[in-house]
């Protein structure tokens, strides 16, 4: 018994082939979605780039760049074949691939929904990304001058500003570094000596934030030096006022901004997966329809078209006798070889 068994007249049958081909069309505008999504989330991470621990982060959207390609040359081809549908003469030299094509359809829906869970899950590995990028960005603040690093600043300080954000965890995290670089430090004078020698790295290390951590939307004047000395600074509480830095580290900001983007391309490549789905059962159904006329020299004749010839369950059987033929027929030709040798 066939899966979803429906007959078809010609009217049902023209009227399927237009729908199924407006639906491939409609598709290919959904493929060309998902590599502009592809290429959008690429050039996101490659502005900064310097501040992800690895290459990894490119993986996704390097994937999603190709499965959109693939996709429109796939549906493409789809609408072709369902528009020379109409017409039995062209139709008929596209049958000894359909089938080759249809299974092909259905490995490659399956792969557009595994790229999918991946974009749901990639945010696991970019959280360690970022967070090991950032803490080597930061470390490099100061280094304008070395080759390789003097866009650090920049990219650091243009990343706090955009994001609101500042440090890695939170404003504390610039504490413990030297963001300062040597040649604007006086090492004569006796502060610069006191701070480089209370620490055993011998790093000039204050309670300081750079600039791009400041609020503008503070009504007081930005505070980013001296932040934990209250005598520093008039009618001043470290522990109680409100600071005019951004509280929030960078890299929930970054994250946050990456895995809103991820969630949402990876619910488009459902729905274009669901498409997909749609538009390979559509054909599947035209495919059978024209296979089973009653007459097959009258294309007006009835017919009969369905997903599967037989139920799951029957399929699933038939792969599983043509999979262990298959390996059967390898075993006994091994057989054979081996016999041979030993003659």
């Amino acid at each position: 018994m066939a899966l979803m068994l429906i007959k078809f007249d010609l009217k049902k049958r023209v009227k399927l082939a237009q729908s199924v081909w407006f639906m491939y069309w409609f598709a290919v505008m959904a493929s060309v979605l998902v590599f502009s999504m592809g290429l959008f989330f690429k050039i996101e991470l490659r502005k900064r780039s310097e501040l992800m621990d690895n290459n990894e982060s490119h993986f996704l959207p390097n994937l999603l760049i190709i499965m959109g390609l693939i996709a429109c040359g796939i549906n493409a081809f789809g609408g072709k074949v369902c528009y020379d549908s109409l017409d039995p003469t062209k139709f008929v030299k596209w049958k000894p691939i359909l089938k080759t094509f249809l299974m092909g359809c259905v490995v490659f829906n399956c792969l557009l929904l595994l790229t999918a869970l991946l974009c749901f899950i990639m945010r696991i590995p970019l959280q360690f990304t970022l967070t090991e990028g950032l803490k080597n960005g930061m470390r490099y603040y100061k280094d304008t001058d070395t080759p390789g690093r003097c866009y650090m600043k920049r990219t650091l300080d243009l990343m706090q500003m955009e994001f609101r954000c500042c440090g890695n965890d939170n404003y504390r995290d610039w504490f413990e570094i030297q963001w300062v670089s040597n040649r604007y430090l006086d090492f004569s004078a006796k502060e610069v000596k006191d701070r480089i020698g209370s620490n055993v790295d011998g790093q000039y290390l204050m309670d300081g934030v750079p600039f791009s951590c400041c609020n503008p939307g503070s009504p007081r004047p930005c505070i980013q030096g001296q932040m934990t000395n209250n005598t520093a600074h008039y009618s001043y509480d470290h522990y109680t006022e409100e600071l005019n830095v951004w509280k929030r580290g960078c890299r929930d900001a970054l994250l946050a901004y990456y895995g809103g983007l991820m969630n949402t391309i990876g619910a488009l490549l459902v729905l274009v997966t669901l498409l997909e789905s749609a538009v390979t059962i559509g054909l599947q159904y035209v495919d059978t329809s024209l296979s089973t006329l009653v007459n097959p020299e009258d294309p007006e004749s009835e017919s009969e078209g369905w997903i599967l010839e037989k139920t799951v369950a029957e399929t699933f059987t038939d792969i599983m006798d043509k999979m262990k033929a298959i390996k059967g027929g390898k075993v006994e030709e091994g057989g054979e070889v081996a016999v041979a040798t030993v003659s």
